[in-house]
């Protein structure tokens, strides 16, 4: 009979786990449609991302609704139980990341119509292709139970930090050297920050999957680039 639950309750989990692959493929491709949405200021591409925001919180809904199934029927413990909550944040997380996408979306349209800024554009997507690869290394660290890649993931929002911090200094450079570039690099530095914000998530979300397979969280903090105070936390 344990067996037997035992084998039920894999099924399960396997079940979730090809769901939570979905799901952060979507986000994936949200991140760097986004950002190639800006690039080319195409607004079809933008509209699409926020269309399909929609799929992404579906699947999240999904996620939770198979995960509080699987607790109710199977009432996992231990390690099984850290394995369905650990899901659960993870869906959380990546939903938020998918909006992070959309908002920046929903900015390429405001930009359209206003002056380029030298060199934004490409900055955005060497961070969002950071962001995409520590995503990417996270689902497959998650898929083989990697401690090792997982914190390698961790280790990496350090260098998504120094980016954003660079590129938001860019932008106070633009700005005092002409007033009419102001409108655009704010619109700018929150796309940046957003995809800064999507480093974090990706980051918490290697920081569960360590608790998981571990018990215990990471001692160690990891390491933060210089956080400029003006305008972070916006």
């Amino acid at each position: 009979m344990t067996q037997h639950i035992s084998s039920a309750y894999d099924r399960d989990l396997e079940a979730i786990q090809t769901l939570v692959v979905k799901m952060g493929g979507m986000v994936e491709n949200a991140i760097m449609s986004a950002v190639t949405s800006l690039e080319t200021r195409d607004l079809e591409l933008a509209e699409k991302v926020r269309a399909a925001d929609k799929q992404i919180d579906a699947l999240e809904l999904q996620i939770n609704e198979e995960a509080a199934r699987v607790i109710a029927l199977r009432a996992p413990v231990s390690k099984d139980l850290r394995a369905i909550l650990t899901v659960m944040r993870i869906a959380a997380s990546l939903e938020r990341i998918g909006d992070y996408a959309k908002n920046m979306a929903k900015r390429t349209a405001t930009l359209v119509d206003m002056p380029q800024i030298s060199g934004s554009d490409a900055a955005l997507r060497r961070m969002a292709r950071e962001v995409q690869t520590m995503l990417k290394d996270m689902l497959d660290a998650y898929l083989r139970g990697d401690v090792e890649l997982a914190e390698n993931v961790r280790q990496h929002d350090h260098e998504v930090d120094q980016m954003y911090n660079a590129l938001f200094r860019e932008f106070l450079t633009f700005m005092m050297e002409d007033p009419r570039n102001i409108t655009a690099c704010m619109h700018l530095h929150f796309m940046a920050k957003n995809v800064e914000r999507m480093g974090d998530l990706v980051t918490n979300m290697a920081e569960q999957l360590i608790y998981q397979i571990t018990g215990e969280l990471p001692d160690e903090a990891r390491p933060k680039g210089d956080k400029t105070a003006f305008m972070t936390k916006l």
